[in-house]
């Protein structure tokens, strides 16, 4: 009999609609066990903050963004003023020009996967962006290279439209159904899946350099969008970061700190940790509560004093720190659990949405 297990204390915001996605999930054919995470909430189908095991592979239980996923880069700045530095960031709305040097990262990287050029070096809506912050240890931060002060990027994007077309592929012939045939989805799926990390790679390369840094390899790299192959059958992540001895960034809001943790979950969690805070309001009530509050000009700066790069004004209020869960009861929900051990902090210093300015640029492709 299939089981579910929600890692999180009483004083926790964890809703009801998404305990009962976990246990709509549980009930499905050949499923084995639900672990929801700390930053568990509602999804289209299927909970987010949750890693999903069965013996059958269930292609939305991953959902259209396969492949998404936080990285870390350190980088190398003289001055770091999040006012300076906000307006060279480069417009990530538009694709790598033939000429950028970040082209280099793509074929360090043998090329794109599945060939796929469209979108690469663009990071997306919704809840992904890329963060300049800076870093506070809270543990053994030098085994990662890290010290007080240092500075990083923070990249959280995926596969863009490649994974929602794998997924459409499946759902207009089998609907939320299971896979018939497993070993083809897995392909496609592997192939965004490296998509997503080069594209988080790409991203950070020209922000890297647009800022004056050398570009960097990532320290830190987990894709929370995915499903892995097991000796059981399919472990499906929505929303949850692997946890089985890997380092995870989960991140908090653009006004809060974000975590560097070691993850250290076992069979119970699905090997798994939490990926973010964690939305509390949907997006429409974010929308309707944050224009009641705030102005634009309010949510460009945050209360931990960064700088927000983001000319779309309904996302501004979308993405509001509000509208998501305490990062630090997440945080703290994972080690009373003996999933993860804090390993540092970073604090935003600029975090990219969208461009202020209208698209600019060419949509470049290889040659």
């Amino acid at each position: 009999m299939s089981t579910v297990t929600v890692f999180a204390s009483s004083t926790s915001w964890i809703e009801s609609d998404a305990v009962d996605q976990c246990h709509h999930v549980a009930a499905l054919t050949g499923m084995r066990h639900v672990a929801g995470m700390p930053d568990l909430h509602p999804g289209k189908g299927a909970p987010i903050g949750a890693a999903m095991s069965s013996t059958v592979l269930y292609p939305h239980l991953v959902g259209s963004d396969i492949g998404c996923g936080i990285a870390v880069f350190p980088v190398k700045l003289k001055r770091a003023v999040p006012e300076q530095l906000a307006g060279r960031f480069p417009n990530l709305d538009v694709a790598v020009d033939d000429d950028d040097p970040a082209w280099d990262v793509v074929d360090e990287f043998g090329g794109p996967p599945g060939g796929w050029v469209e979108g690469l070096g663009t990071v997306g809506r919704g809840n992904h962006f890329v963060e300049l912050a800076r870093v506070e240890p809270v543990a053994d931060a030098s085994r990662l290279g890290l010290s007080a002060g240092d500075l990083v990027l923070i990249v959280h994007s995926g596969s863009r439209g490649h994974g929602e077309r794998i997924l459409r592929a499946h759902t207009e012939r089998l609907g939320a159904g299971p896979s018939d045939d497993p070993a083809g989805y897995l392909a496609a799926h592997d192939d965004a899946v490296r998509w997503g990390s080069l594209n988080r790679r790409v991203l950070a390369a020209r922000v890297a350099a647009a800022l004056g840094s050398p570009v960097t390899a990532p320290i830190v790299d987990q894709c929370h969008n995915l499903v892995e192959v097991t000796g059981e059958g399919y472990l499906h992540r929505k929303g949850a970061a692997p946890g089985n001895g890997c380092d995870v960034l989960i991140a908090g809001t653009r006004g809060t700190r974000s975590y560097i943790v070691a993850a250290h979950a076992g069979p119970e969690a699905n090997f798994s940790v939490a990926h973010g805070a964690g939305r509390k309001m949907s997006r429409a009530d974010a929308l309707r509560r944050g224009k009641a509050k705030h102005t634009v000009e309010e949510l460009r700066r945050t209360p931990v004093g960064s700088v927000v790069v983001c000319g779309d004004r309904q996302l501004l209020f979308e993405e509001a720190p509000t509208a998501y869960k305490r990062i630090e009861q997440v945080i703290a929900d994972l080690v009373d659990h003996g999933l993860a051990t804090p390993v540092a902090a970073t604090v935003p210093l600029v975090t990219y949405k969208t461009p202020d300015a209208g698209p600019s640029g060419k949509r470049g492709r290889r040659r």
